[in-house]
């Protein structure tokens, strides 16, 4: 195999993967409905969790098992106008509390812009718009009926609009919602510097004469995300293929996922020490219970307008407050992006939401080397570069090997061209006379295989990690890169690398090959040219770098292991 078959090898690969992911998510199922359980929900926040499976009776046990054909006991909604929603912000998130649920139904994250257009506002991930909607809520269920769900009122309590003040390092908005019996809950959120993660603590005071007994639940709800388009289409456009759907975790089962086009199938699962999730492309909001109680997980969908809800739902083990006593519920939510050094601190398994898919077992590291060479440079652009050198210094041994080979097939390239004239269309004579003469010349025709070989999952692991690490969205380079996970705005670097693959083929012996392959190796280096013009200028740079070197490598060792190349002789 030469290295114009093993280069050919790897673009049609290569397109065969983007291909292959344009076509999977251009012919998936549209995502289907569960039969509701509930009623359809309204747009906003304080709707009835379509789907959500039937509460456990409450017991003070920490069981969690549903009894067979046990319903939802009716919960206390008040309907007491809700005040409008209040802000409680640190330096990194921005969020707004609905006082109807105590519901997050906000979330800006100040550290992300939406584009990299100076003045673009942040990136909102929880929304309760119509079209995005993407909320976190939580509430009670008694069988008494003295507990509030997510849709009753609760009162703001001292001032609204809390922001994270200097020389602090949290900042809380609490809730109260009061019960003509006597029994009280308390919300309280609290946000800390510089973190994602948001503390939800409940507070439930039972002012009654009787025991109160009930159990609460948790839950993320969203619409599918609104996929912006791209000039290239979904070939060129992760946001378009990137995983969407739900994620939980748990200490025997580790890591599993539910796409949104999959939620049809049932889940009913018990977990203890685990978590649950809403994931997208970058970012992702979960919800983190406290790891000693069980609770029981179970996904819900639901259509109504024209629309399809999606939910996760977390349903805690009953609880017993008898007359004149209180418990505590600490819980926490992370809502925010997806930062691998961040996210194996906040509970474990959560960085297991960044998923490169197949090429998981190669990103990994290279990712952790490419954060690495950032901390030592401080520009993703330059350590793509640096890392670019690192791989080539790696395989410079087996690159030798390669260009080695090469240099002394081009050198006979000569003699090769006038044996296909000497049996013209014979090519099985032709094909023995070639083969005599490698034997003879002691060639390898096979010698510059390894090295495309191997660097094949290295260049596709890298193009995971370019796509799906948040981390360099947005990142800039130099000049007029602003953006490594964006295109180049003026196909500066997209035709850099047609000239790159132009000289390359120059230099690459094509014994023995066919008038049709030569057309379309001359091809190929326009094809990569447009197709490169809007793929993420992080991607192309370091296919650039690659290219680059690689050709300054190839003139190098071809002249220093063998004749520069005479012209291959006329057909």
């Amino acid at each position: 195999m030469n290295q114009t078959r093993n280069f050919l090898l790897f673009a049609w690969l290569m397109l065969a993967v983007l291909i292959w992911q344009a076509w999977e998510q251009d012919h998936a199922p549209p995502p289907a409905a569960a039969p509701a359980t509930a009623a359809a929900p309204a747009s906003g926040p304080g709707a009835s969790p379509a789907g959500l499976p039937p509460i456990p009776a409450p017991t003070a046990a920490p069981a969690v098992a549903t009894p067979p054909g046990a319903t939802a006991p009716a919960a206390v909604a008040s309907t007491t106008p809700a005040a409008p929603p209040v802000e409680l912000s640190n330096d990194v998130l921005r969020l707004r509390i609905d006082p109807r649920g105590a519901s997050l139904i906000g979330a800006d994250l100040l550290a992300y812009a939406q584009s990299e257009q100076r003045g673009s506002p942040p990136v909102r991930l929880l929304d309760d718009g119509a079209a995005d909607l993407f909320v976190a809520e939580s509430g009670i269920v008694s069988a008494g009926g003295h507990a509030p769900n997510h849709a009753a009122v609760y009162q703001v309590e001292g001032s609204a609009g809390k922001r994270l003040a200097a020389g602090t390092d949290a900042v809380s908005q609490s809730f109260l919602w009061t019960d003509p019996s006597g029994v009280q809950v308390r919300k309280t959120w609290t946000l800390h510097r510089g973190s994602y993660v948001i503390d939800l603590r409940e507070e439930i005071r039972n002012g009654s004469t009787a025991t109160w007994t009930g159990n609460d639940y948790r839950w993320l709800r969203r619409v599918p995300p609104i996929i912006k388009h791209t000039a290239g289409g979904s070939l060129t456009n992760p946001e378009a293929y990137a995983f969407v759907g739900a994620a939980w975790y748990s200490p025997e089962d580790k890591y599993e996922t539910r796409a949104l086009t999959k939620f049809e199938t049932p889940l009913d699962k018990i977990v203890t020490g685990g978590w649950m999730a809403m994931v997208q492309h970058y970012f992702l909001a979960a919800w983190i219970p406290d790891p000693k109680q069980p609770m029981k997980l179970s996904i819900a969908s639901n259509s109504a307008g024209g629309e399809t809800y999606y939910s996760i739902i977390a349903q805690g083990p009953g609880m017993s407050v008898p007359a004149g006593g209180s418990h505590v519920s600490d819980s926490r939510l992370y809502v925010g992006p997806a930062l691998q050094d961040v996210l194996p601190h906040v509970a474990p398994g959560l960085q297991l939401t960044v998923d490169y898919g197949w090429f998981t077992l190669f990103a990994g590291p290279i990712f952790w080397l490419l954060s690495k060479l950032h901390l030592l440079i401080g520009n993703w652009g330059w350590a793509i570069v640096l890392l670019v050198l690192l791989i080539k210094l790696a395989m410079y041994k087996l690159s030798d090997a390669q260009y080695r080979s090469m240099a002394k097939m081009r050198a006979l390239q000569p003699r090769l061209e006038a044996l296909k004239e000497r049996y013209g269309d014979d090519k099985q004579q032709f094909q023995m006379a070639m083969l005599e003469l490698y034997k003879k010349e002691k060639v390898n025709p096979a010698g510059g295989c390894l090295p495309m070989l191997i660097q094949i999952p290295i260049f596709l692991a890298l193009y995971r990690v370019l796509l799906y690490s948040v981390e360099l969205r947005h990142a800039p380079w130099i000049g007029w890169i602003h953006s490594l996970s964006d295109a180049d705005p003026y196909f500066v670097l997209p035709a850099i690398y047609l000239v790159v693959m132009f000289f390359t083929q120059r230099l690459s012996p094509t014994p023995g090959m066919d008038p049709m392959q030569k057309k379309m190796m001359q091809a190929m280096p326009l094809v990569f040219g447009v197709m490169f013009a809007f793929f993420p200028s992080g991607l192309v740079l370091y296919y650039v770098m690659n290219g680059s070197l690689g050709l300054l490598q190839q003139w190098w060792l071809m002249r220093k292991h063998g004749a520069p190349g005479a012209a291959p002789a006329k057909t």
